[in-house]
């Protein structure tokens, strides 16, 4: 147990006998989670980690294989589960983490009871029925830049990523976290993130989700939050006045009054 603490990075909080489990987004950390958690400690327990190669986990730990698409971010949701013996927790995810948290409720239910998923998308990459947001060819004109000048691609996405342009500091704060991963290691999370599809995992998503989706997100436009719903069976789709990818940041306190809405509900 101590050395998945270690290698996730997982801290606790909170009194509450039932689990919050808040898991970051592409290219960030635990610490992006700061204006919600602390809403809800009260009556949850909480529990913040950094995937393997993100935030201050054990980078030692990466492993290329392991990682090299979703399932093994979702390993690294369900051995914490295990190592702290949950059951029923509510998974909170940001972005792609929204993904992994359904793949890890299809593989172990019991350790979940309802997900929250912010700013989720299944497939970033149009086709003929189905918008996603990006060409092919955006995705790898984006890996490619990776390749070739990763600073100089942090500094352009990531103000992009987060919109909100009266709060700079957000922008900064993103691109920060972006330039202090491991260039290799953010190389192949993206790929593993913006390749991905998962529109067909959504059959076997069983429990409640709450879908918190951006009125104006470049990265899960609206057609993408409507698809989730649509596929979704037990679903609530909330179309949020935040703008940009990360309303836990931008709009903390809208973002925790509909995860609040959702958690009172049956």
């Amino acid at each position: 147990m101590t050395d998945i603490f270690k290698r996730n990075n997982v801290n606790i909080f909170g009194t509450g006998s039932k689990t919050m489990l808040f898991a970051h987004g592409f290219g960030c950390g635990q610490q992006m989670w700061r204006n919600i958690w602390p809403a809800f400690q009260d009556e949850y327990r909480i529990v913040l980690f950094d995937y393997v190669g993100s935030g201050n986990s054990d980078a030692n730990a990466y492993n290329p294989e392991r990682y090299r698409n979703l399932n093994g971010y979702a390993e690294d949701v369900l051995e914490i589960c295990e190592a702290l013996n949950l059951k029923d927790a509510i998974f909170v995810g940001h972005s792609v983490s929204s993904i992994v948290g359904m793949l890890a409720s299809i593989k172990e239910p019991a350790y979940f009871d309802k997900l929250v998923l912010v700013g989720p998308s299944p497939r970033y990459i149009n086709n003929p029925e189905y918008v996603g947001g990006f060409e092919r060819a955006d995705i790898e004109e984006l890996l490619d830049t990776m390749d070739k000048n990763y600073i100089g691609w942090a500094n352009f996405l990531a103000p992009a990523i987060m919109q909100n342009p009266d709060q700079p500091e957000l922008a900064a704060e993103l691109t920060e976290s972006f330039c202090s991963t491991d260039p290799v290691i953010a190389r192949q999370f993206a790929e593993a993130t913006f390749l991905s599809d998962n529109r067909q995992d959504l059959a076997y998503v069983n429990h409640p989700c709450l879908i918190l989706q951006c009125s104006d997100d470049m990265i899960a436009p609206l057609p993408v939050g409507e698809y989730l719903h649509s596929n979704l069976t037990n679903s609530s789709l909330v179309v949020m006045q935040a703008t940009g990818h990360c309303p836990h940041l931008s709009a903390p306190q809208e973002t925790v009054a509909y995860i609040r809405q959702f958690l009172a509900q049956d």
